[in-house]
C-alpha cells in the first residue's frame, strides 16, 4: 500500500471515530435533557407524556395533604391560571410550604396527576426559578393564549 493511501485511510478512520464519539455524546445529552413546563402548558398538552420533565409554580393554599401511613404527600401546583395535582413520596425540603414557589421533576400519569421523583423549594424569599417566575408573571397579566385562560380556583 502506498504511503498516500495509508495516510488517507488513517484520516478516514479518525473522522469516523470522531463522528461516532460525537453521536454518543449527543445521544447521552439528549436522554438526560429535562425540560420545564408551567401548569398552563401541561393543561394545554404541551408537556411530554412519556418522559420526565419539570413543572413549576406555586403550591396552592390548602392543597397539601399528607398520608399518615407513609411519606406520600399530594399538593397542587398552580400558575394562577391552571392547576396540576402532584403526588410525591419522600422527604420534602425544609422550605417547602403552601403559597411558595416549587419545582417538581417527574412524569405525568395517564390520570393527569404529576408523579414527582424530586421536589425543589426556593431557598430564600427572593428566589424562584426563572421559568416559574416568568410563567407566573404571564399568568398574572393575562398573557396566556385564550384557550388556556380559566378563572383561578
Amino acid at each position: 500500500m502506498k504511503p498516500r493511501t495509508r495516510r488517507g485511510l488513517a484520516i478516514l478512520a479518525g473522522v469516523v471515530t470522531l463522528g461516532g464519539a460525537t453521536l454518543l455524546v449527543l445521544n447521552a445529552f439528549q436522554s438526560n435533557l429535562v425540560f420545564f413546563f408551567s401548569p398552563s402548558q401541561v393543561a394545554a398538552h404541551e408537556a411530554p407524556q412519556d418522559r420526565a420533565f419539570r413543572i413549576g409554580g406555586l403550591v396552592e393554599e390548602g392543597s397539601l395533604k399528607r398520608d399518615g401511613q407513609s411519606l406520600t404527600v399530594t399538593f397542587v401546583v398552580t400558575d394562577m391560571a391552571q392547576r396540576v395535582p402532584v403526588s410525591y413520596t419522600g422527604m420534602l425540603p425544609d422550605l417547602f410550604q403552601e403559597g411558595k414557589g416549587v419545582v417538581a421533576q417527574g412524569k405525568l400519569g395517564p390520570d393527569g396527576v404529576f408523579r414527582a421523583e424530586q421536589v425543589l423549594a426556593k431557598h430564600d424569599e427572593n428566589y424562584m426559578p426563572p421559568e416559574a417566575a416568568d410563567a407566573l408573571e404571564k399568568a398574572r397579566h393575562g398573557q396566556l393564549p385564550k384557550q388556556m385562560k380559566v378563572a383561578p380556583p
